[in-house]
């Protein structure tokens, strides 16, 4: 069975100046968890659930400690200010532009290949999806969803 006969030709697609806010919306009306990102025709990166989701980690500052008696005062304005710091981080994440967070190594396939080849790549580079490109357009998109749909078939 060759990816062609799995695929899903209708390709959800997202543009480098979306905004996460944006993609989100495309993701989740769509029922999708990723989708290439394309500038006019041309394949310029790739977008997914997991790589939005990264975006609302709160990086951890210092390790555990023991605050002195004097610092038992500061902690609280201390905490206040970084839960200020980490909302604004939080409220700015919505209107982060696509290109500055997108997988710009694309890993793609032809429509030509084999399952087997699509499913041993996805695995390989765990990912879950793979754009399907035909003299560098994208004629369709397969995801390991597919390929499993595909094999129940046979």
């Amino acid at each position: 069975m060759k990816v062609k006969d799995v695929m899903n030709p209708n390709v959800i697609f997202c543009k480098p100046d979306n905004t996460v806010r944006e993609a989100a919306k495309i993701l989740k009306e769509n029922n999708i968890s990723g989708a290439p990102i394309l500038e006019g025709e041309k394949l310029v990166g790739i977008i997914s659930e997991a790589d939005l989701l990264r975006l609302l980690i709160v990086p951890k500052k210092g390790d555990l400690w023991l605050p002195s008696p004097f610092e038992v005062i500061e902690i609280p304005i201390r905490e206040l200010i970084s839960w200020e710091e980490t909302k604004r981080m939080l409220s700015d994440v919505g209107s982060t532009k696509l290109e500055e967070i997108m997988t710009k190594d694309v890993h793609t396939i032809s429509s030509k290949a084999s399952i087997e080849e699509a499913s041993e790549h996805m695995i390989r580079h765990r990912i879950n999806r793979l754009p399907v490109t035909e003299d560098n357009r994208v004629v369709g998109i397969v995801t390991r969803g597919d390929i499993i749909k595909g094999l129940a078939k046979l």
